[in-house]
């Protein structure tokens, strides 16, 4: 007897679906796109309306001919490939290659791979949506147009093997530029002034910091001769409470994730590169068998930039938070204010959340690996949080009076929990997201015992580095790229050698600022933010059928077509300046530059192709070993990671983690590293773990910063 046949991208996917159905139905995997642009040219007939030119993948032809056997064996076939423009447009894809009839109703949808949810959507099939597949494809000529159209150009100027991309080179940009800030900037110096206060009588000790004159509440401190005038008037003083207000502050439980905010706070809180993220949040989402519950999809479609949540999902975890933490604990049951729906996005997207909230994590344990274990305990905790009452503090404000000189301390306790009671956003660092501090109780007049006086130099420092997830955040706030692209977007600008990583942050080459260089003063517009932005409003417009796609590519083409035909006659070759290092080639004399290859940076003789040898590169620094006094040297993993050891390996085999810095230990000697403890932000401690020694607070923090240590972004 025929069956239907239900074609998705993935085996695993098509595994979880296949169980849920039965006999009624077969289901086979496509093994993602099944057709593309010939890789060998250019594919896009320029001439004729920018017809694109399809072909079949190599290595797809054994795919296809199944999957057209499964065609002729089945009275029924539908595609359930994903439900974004992506999943769109290869469901066309298999329609052209399969002889399927994309106007009939051959499409379904859904948005988590669950028993209910999949047999929903098969009652509602529907019609391809060539809407979304337009604007699927104009993207795919213009990344096409601009990947090569530009790369030969890069070849000829700057060095073979080179390509650029529409949206990558925005963001490569974006880093250069960052980079260039940081270089510039010019520390200016300014101190504080803090006072450790006592009530008389009591010996609970509070911190006060100096705010200004009485009325003019001026705190700018700059110099340090203002700060020893200010102690000079402070000598003598009567300390004494000017005020003490109380107020509520009542913080709100953040939205469910989307694609951005996930990548974003997986990198925070479980140390994951955008690619890992999402390779196992797809795990999660095609299906994994849990025991005698057979496969199941543990959470919904994870490439989205809605907070929308199902009203059903909505209902069914406000049941659970009031059965597990009382009825305080819920959310008002309205959608929260902050309930976005991106622009472009489908209406039918919702946040990723867990497909059901009954499943908590600790129930499944055993069946998760422990990635997938940590990543799906984050999704859902960060869900249930949304669904709660938001945490409410009190805050006190106390002022202290010195003559005419005040100071102010501000404390806070959490009277109720609301969400915290289940999840805690991280901060930048690492550390908490909001520190609580509660102050002694004082009253108005009550006059107070300086216990010290701690005046301290800052200096400001610049905006931080990029990360892998504060790169995301800004290209999202920015609006560009959209949540499918975020993983190939840093992947290639990596892979290219364009960008290295350093430790968490992304670093630009000497080959990406050269590229950088040159598109923005010949292609300004590839590598502009706000033109970027505007050309993916202009494909959301197609998706949406407000435009053609042909337009759209048509406008971008013509003012480019002409920049192309400017840079080839103006561009000179360029040439990348090399980084020579003071090591001798052991072969022929040559001092050694730096190389960037796919494993990251190496030492190669500046004599090839006469002498090829190469090295790995070690960054040296000026720190003594601990255990032999030589000097320690920066490498890598064969994965990549970074790590401190002795150049004297293998003789000497100290290594560390932890990047040294110019400070010594008091109690032993060696170098302090910054750590991070659990719950805590960071510190730096003695590299030697016997000796115990740490130190803490906001001068470290500054230095982190400082350093570029910080996980910041």
């Amino acid at each position: 007897m025929a069956k239907g046949l239900i074609i998705v991208e993935s085996p695993a996917k098509a595994r979880t679906i296949e169980k849920f159905l039965g006999r009624k139905y077969t289901v086979k995997a496509s093994m993602g796109h099944v057709r593309d642009l010939p890789r060998s040219q250019l594919g896009v007939d320029v001439e004729n309306g920018f017809s694109p030119r399809y072909i079949t993948i190599r290595g797809k032809g054994d795919v296809l001919k199944e999957l057209r056997k499964a065609v002729r064996k089945s009275d029924r076939v539908l595609i359930a490939t994903d439900p974004d423009r992506e999943g769109e447009a290869i469901s066309w894809h298999l329609a052209q290659a399969l002889a399927l009839d994309g106007r009939a109703p051959v499409r379904i949808e859904f948005h988590e791979v669950t028993k209910e949810a999949v047999r929903e959507a098969l009652k509602h099939p529907r019609p391809i949506d060539d809407r979304l597949v337009d604007a699927q494809q104009a993207r795919r000529v213009l990344d096409r147009l601009v990947g090569y159209k530009l790369s030969p150009l890069l070849w000829r100027k700057v060095r073979r093997g080179l390509s650029a991309g529409r949206v990558q080179s925005v963001a490569l940009r974006l880093i250069v530029d960052r980079e260039r800030e940081i270089e510039a900037f010019v520390p200016e110096e300014y101190w504080t002034l803090t006072a450790h206060l006592t009530p008389r009588g009591r010996e609970a000790t509070f911190q006060a910091r100096y705010v200004g004159q009485d009325g003019a509440r001026d705190a700018s401190l700059s110099r340090e001769a203002e700060v020893k005038a200010l102690l000079e008037e402070l000598e003598g003083q009567v300390w004494r409470v000017k005020s003490v207000r109380r107020r509520e502050r009542r913080r709100a439980a953040p939205a469910p994730f989307t694609t951005s905010t996930l990548q974003q706070e997986a990198s925070r809180k479980l140390g994951f590169s955008v690619r890992k993220t999402m390779a196992v949040a797809q795990q999660l989402y095609e299906g994994l068998d849990l025991g005698t519950e057979g496969p199941v999809g543990l959470v919904t479609y994870i490439r989205t930039d809605s907070t929308r949540v199902a009203g059903q999902a909505r209902q069914e975890a406000l049941g659970f938070v009031g059965e597990r933490f009382g009825g305080d604990f819920r959310a008002n049951g309205a959608p929260p204010p902050d309930e976005k729906k991106a622009p472009g996005a489908q209406g039918a997207h919702e946040a990723i959340r867990p497909t059901t909230v009954r499943r908590e994590p600790a129930s499944i344990g055993p069946y998760l690996t422990a990635d997938q274990y940590r990543l799906y305990e984050l999704i859902w905790a960060r869900f249930v949080a949304s669904q709660m009452a938001p945490a409410v503090y009190d805050v006190v404000t106390v002022e202290v009076a010195a003559g005419d000189l005040l100071f102010r301390a501000t404390g806070s306790t959490v009277r109720f929990p609301g969400f915290l009671a289940v999840y805690e956003e991280a901060r930048e660092d690492n550390g908490p997201a909001d520190e609580e501090a509660s102050l002694p109780e004082v009253s108005d007049g009550e006059t107070l015992r300086l216990v010290s006086l701690e005046p301290r130099q800052h200096f400001t420092q610049p905006s931080p580095r990029y990360t892998e997830a504060s790169l995301v955040r800004t290209l999202e706030e920015k609006g560009i790229g959209r949540p499918s692209t975020y993983v190939p977007i840093i992947e290639t600008i990596l892979t290219r050698g364009y960008v290295e990583r350093d430790g968490r942050r992304l670093v630009p080459t000497r080959l990406g600022r050269v590229v950088v260089d040159l598109l923005a003063e010949y292609f300004p517009r590839v590598v502009d933010v706000e033109f970027t932005a505007d050309l993916e409003a202009l494909l959301d417009r197609v998706g949406a059928g407000r435009i053609d796609w042909r337009q759209v590519v048509a406008g971008f083409y013509g003012p480019f077509e002409e920049d192309l035909e400017e840079a080839e006659a103006a561009i000179g070759p360029l040439e990348v300046p090399e980084e020579e290092v003071d090591i001798a080639c052991e072969r022929c004399g040559r001092k050694m530059v730096v190389r960037h290859g796919r494993f990251g940076r190496f030492l190669a003789c500046p004599g090839f192709p006469e002498c090829k040898n190469t090295k790995p590169y070690q960054e040296v620094l000026d720190v003594p070993c601990p255990e032999c006094g030589a000097t320690l040297a920066g490498r890598r993993t064969r994965k990549g990671r970074r790590f401190f050891g002795c150049s004297r390996y293998p003789e000497c085999r100290f290594m560390t983690w932890q990047r040294p810095t110019d400070r010594r230990c008091p109690d032993c000697g060696a170098f302090l590293v910054q750590r991070r403890p659990k719950g805590g932000g960071p510190v730096l401690a003695c590299v030697r773990e016997a000796c115990g020694y740490q130190e803490s607070g906001e001068a470290e923090r500054e230095y982190a910063v400082l350093s570029g240590l910080d996980g910041g972004g």
